[in-house]
């Protein structure tokens, strides 16, 4: 892996362009805190007083067995009992706890922290926040189908008040990678397959979680992960090794977490993969040379959940000795869980094998961040039992919980304009193992806090806005991948005895998330069969989708006449279905993942590179060319997809250039008028394409997005600009660059149409 900035002076006026920092890509800059340019004179005379256990301690992470943890999110390795956590506590031997929750325990803790030490250093408190707390939000995946970051904002920062109130001060979220392999499980955390999307969705998340003020009791540090490129895990094997380009680790997998840098993120994850062979948690060239060095990040890197001991399974350490010093020489400031740092980092120094500097210089930026958030003049911030109370599972969290279900929902197909459906004057039978469950609608990692009791299912959200609750049936037919006797027979007169079929079948939550890898992304077979059984009846289906990835969907399933993708929307699930299905929520979500033809064309994206001999427009065009033996390689759902029950229509494009100056600004504008019938929301799409460069470059790209809320005939006029920095990439010696040139740009309603234009990029001192 090579490293480089790239700030230098112009090669010329060549096809070879311009050099350019890194950073341009999306004309991000990280953001460096006050404090954390230079460390306070109260941080440097507490560094002057510890001892180097003191100092280990400070920089550990230990599962909070004082406020134990619901659940299991990972193994449970070296754990401690809450009367040793209590005593290493007050020894100093600790500097974050984390998953524990509850204000009173928090607090006591902390007492036993700042009056029971000798140095009175406060303890931060971490958890896995991902999407929503008690309350819950859609899975982020479903909520970058939204397109929409300001919804993201507000759905953080609900979290952040709901957990703060629990007595945390900080989370491990947001996750940033790009998830170009559908089979991976954690694709359902991320924002997909996009990086434009991603790095937007990204700061959207990290100005939620953290609010205004980082001193505020509600403000919640964020911490984008996996750095890095944990979403290219081979095969989309959960924890694989990763082999990628140095152009594509800085062109798809880094601009996300520049972007919440950008957004004012002051912590990272390191992530479990290697990366080239180099294991991320021991990769000083990302985490010292490019993080810090490059990009002059001045905050606090974790270790993955005993990330740093895996190195010896890695083969890449010889022991876990040797694996703490790696990880803290290579940048890890803090180490979760393992416990190597307190028990090693003490010999190491003592022994020359680690400097005292280095162990230094974690330690002042994990006491710069403890005083960044208050921590230092108020150690009790956000530890009141009141709070609590008054600021959990509210009736306007539960509304945003709703708001945000249906604002995810995709609408793929609608044939004959099937949706909306009535609420009065048809009998519907709602069919499928999801159709009254009520312990599948949170989602990969939103059951861990969540207040199960506010869990609405499909029946419960349905019967609520039917004129006749009676008039709809509910029959499971079949679990999510066994039988139930007698269910296919029940599920069949059922349907025989409606007049609409509502379908619920997908994944369970069990079947996404960490650790939930999968060969195989069609519905599972059992599902399948009941559906063949159900489309027997020749009834109207509308396929209810229940999943956290991008789903392979075959026979019956796909040729049923609406389909919605309903993902795991939280805790209002159910009410958020059903007002998309009866109309009170006119769906916009636009899908953030590509829905292939078939499970084996993953990894699968829209904004892959051409190759010499691209797939003929005919289907049946002719052989040796780049497409499967049976399929060409297309989506069926492409990137950027999706309907409303409203009609756009997009059309004058102009570019206010068709020559673009070196320095100077394109703007790009169409018109989007409703020819429907119903007032709707359009996501109008920006996309380019670099025709001839120095490097293949990607079919298409994404570059800009807006929302369009219009009324039946109304028309906007939409704009968007496009400077040199957009039109960037790495090229030779990797370096970011532009070049001269013509390029393509689409205003499209998806990765795959759109109207087209083009415009030639000239080169310095040029027109």
């Amino acid at each position: 892996m090579t490293l480089k900035t790239a700030n230098g002076a112009p090669v010329g006026a060549s096809r070879r362009g311009f050099l350019s920092g890194a950073a341009a890509l999306a004309g991000l800059a990280v953001a460096t805190p006050r404090a954390f340019a230079r460390a306070s004179n109260r941080v440097e005379a507490l560094l002057a007083q510890m001892t180097i256990e003191e100092k280990a301690g400070q920089l550990s992470c230990f599962a909070d067995m004082i406020r134990p943890p619901i659940g299991d999110m990972n193994p449970l390795v070296n754990i401690r009992n809450a009367q040793t956590l209590t005593a290493e506590v007050k020894a100093g031997r600790i500097g974050v706890l984390m998953n524990g929750v509850g204000a009173q325990a928090a607090y006591d803790t902390q007492k036993a922290a700042v009056e029971g030490s000798r140095l009175k250093i406060p303890l931060l408190f971490a958890a896995d926040v991902i999407h929503g707390f008690r309350t819950v939000f859609p899975i982020p995946l479903a909520e970058a189908a939204s397109f929409d970051p300001h919804l993201a904002e507000r759905t953080a920062r609900a979290a952040a008040v709901e957990a703060t109130a629990t007595g945390l001060h900080w989370t491990f979220a947001p996750m940033v990678d790009v998830a170009r392999d559908q089979r991976w499980g954690r694709v359902a955390e991320g924002s997909g397959e996009d990086v434009f999307l991603g790095a937007v969705m990204a700061a959207a998340r990290v100005r939620g979680f953290q609010g205004k003020d980082l001193k505020a009791d509600d403000s919640m540090l964020a911490t984008p992960k996996h750095f890095a490129a944990y979403g290219a895990v081979t095969a989309g094997l959960e924890y694989n090794s990763v082999e990628l380009s140095e152009a594509t680790l800085r062109e798809v997998h880094l601009p996300p977490f520049q972007a919440a840098f950008a957004a004012g993120a002051l912590t990272v994850m390191s992530a479990f993969n290697d990366v080239n062979g180099v294991p991320a948690t021991a990769n000083k060239r990302l985490l010292t040379d490019l993080l810090r060095g490059e990009w002059g990040f001045k905050g606090v890197v974790i270790s993955d959940y005993t990330a740093d001991q895996e190195l010896v399974a890695h083969g890449f350490a010889a022991d876990d000795r040797d694996a703490a010093r790696l990880a803290i020489l290579a940048g890890v400031d803090i180490s979760m869980q393992s416990g190597v740092y307190i028990r090693y980092l003490p010999e190491l120094v003592a022994s020359g094998a680690v400097p005292m500097a280095t162990v230094d210089a974690a330690v002042r930026r994990v006491l710069s961040l403890k005083e960044a958030i208050g921590l230092f003049d108020n150690p009790y911030r956000s530890l009141d039992p009141k709070a609590e109370a008054a600021h959990t599972a509210t009736p306007a969290m539960r509304a945003l919980s709703r708001e945000a279900g249906g604002r995810s929902i995709v609408l793929l197909k609608n044939d004959r304009a099937l949706l909306p459906l009535p609420k009065a004057g048809k009998r519907l039978a709602l069919i499928g193992p999801f159709a009254d469950d009520r312990e599948n609608v949170l989602g990969a990692w939103g059951g861990f806090f969540a207040d199960r009791r506010l869990n609405v299912d499909l029946a419960t959200g349905l019967r609520a806005q039917m004129a006749d609750p009676n008039s709809l049936i509910v029959e499971r037919g079949c679990e999510v991948e066994t039988t139930i006797a007698g269910g296919f027979e029940r599920a069949v007169a059922a349907a025989q005895a409606a007049d609409i079929v509502l379908l619920a079948i997908g994944e369970s939550q069990d079947m996404t998330g960490e650790a939930k890898s999968r060969t195989d992304i069609r519905i599972p077979a059992v599902q399948q069969r009941l559906a063949e059984a159900i489309a027997a009846t020749g009834k109207s289906v509308v396929v209810l989708l229940r999943h956290g990835r991008a789903i392979a969907l075959e026979g019956v399933v796909r040729d049923a006449p609406a389909i919605l993708a309903t993902w795991f929307l939280g805790s209002e699930m159910g009410n958020a279905v059903a007002d998309v299905l009866f109309g009170a929520v006119n769906p916009s979500g636009r899908l953030p993942v590509s829905f292939p033809i078939d499970s084996g064309q993953e990894p699968f994206f829209y904004n892959g590179r051409t190759t010499g001999r691209p797939a003929p427009a005919d289907p049946n065009g002719q052989e040796y060319k780049a497409r499967w033996r049976s399929i060409r390689n297309d989506a069926l759902y492409p990137f950027g997809f999706g309907l409303t029950y409203a009609s756009f229509a997009v059309s004058d494009v102009k570019l206010s250039t068709a020559r673009l100056a070196w320095n100077d600004t394109l703007h790009v504008t169409a018109k989007v008028r409703n020819v429907g019938q119903v007032h709707g929301e359009h996501v109008v799409q920006l996309y380019i394409r670099d025709r001839v460069a120095s490097r293949t470059r990607p079919v298409r790209e994404l570059k800009g997005f807006q929302r369009v809320s219009l009324a039946p005939g109304a028309e906007r006029e939409v704009r968007f600009e496009l400077k040199r920095e957009h039109l960037m990439f790495v090229g030779d010696n990797d370096y970011w660059l532009a070049e001269p040139g013509v390029f393509d740009v689409w205003i499209a309603n998806s990765s795959v149409d759109g109207l087209g234009a083009s415009f030639e990029l000239l080169a310095a001192g040029q027109g």
